[in-house]
């Protein structure tokens, strides 16, 4: 597949590694200009790109970039996109560390998620969220594994989410179903799914024990 990889930090880094060892078509892009991710190319045979290129063409999107940084991305960007593209969002709400406070998020109770889908103007799929970056080169396994770690995936586009499941079941991992968007709550930062490494069975769990009350320090 063609993969555009919106940010080149920990997890956006990690991914490109792992999705171009599949044999994946990756285009990697962040706020610094393709110049920059000349070693990450150099690795991993992955096309540097500007953000605006990133998504020309691809099937999947992931955009793995710090919340407060989603308004800046240059509109239409998936107008070059493949017909019935998945957008990975990747994205948490950190109010006090990086992001400021968000009023939608905070007052208007919106998901993470579906305040960053609203700003990007397409639908989202979250993923990845609540994952250790390094445990996406060091923790994958085949399917049937009993030590197989599973991962939660929220997200409205039915067929969207399968196609970002069957991804991260390639990248080694299963999956569960976490809902919709207006769900993906149960695994924002300070639920119990966050950061979990543990099968189906425990995701599954936690994903119940999830509270909607906002914690302090993930309010602004």
């Amino acid at each position: 597949m063609k993969i555009g990889i919106i940010g080149a930090g920990n997890i956006g880094g990690n991914l490109t590694r792992r999705l171009t060892a599949l044999g994946h078509d990756v285009s990697v892009a962040n706020s610094r200009g393709p110049e920059t991710l000349t070693a990450l190319a150099q690795e991993t045979g992955a096309t540097p790109v500007t953000v605006a290129e990133a998504a020309r063409g691809a099937e999947i999107v992931v955009v793995t970039i710090p919340l407060k940084a989603v308004p800046d991305l240059p509109s239409g960007l998936f107008d070059g996109a493949a017909d019935g593209v998945a957008v990975i969002d990747t994205g948490n709400y950190y109010p006090r560390q990086r992001d400021g406070r968000i009023a939608a998020i905070e007052d208007d109770g919106l998901t993470e998620s579906r305040w960053t889908e609203r700003r990007l103007g397409h639908p989202v799929v979250k993923a990845f969220n609540g994952t250790f970056a390094q445990d996406i080169l060091d923790r994958p396994l085949p399917a049937g594994d009993p030590g197989r770690m599973a991962l939660p995936v929220a997200g409205d586009d039915e067929a969207a989410k399968r196609k970002v499941r069957d991804l991260i079941d390639a990248l080694g991992f299963d999956t569960v179903d976490a809902g919709g968007i207006e769900d993906s709550w149960r695994q924002q930062p300070d639920t119990p799914v966050y950061g979990l490494r543990d099968g189906v069975e425990a995701v599954e769990k936690a994903l119940a024990q999830a509270s909607p009350e906002r914690t302090p320090d993930f309010r602004g």
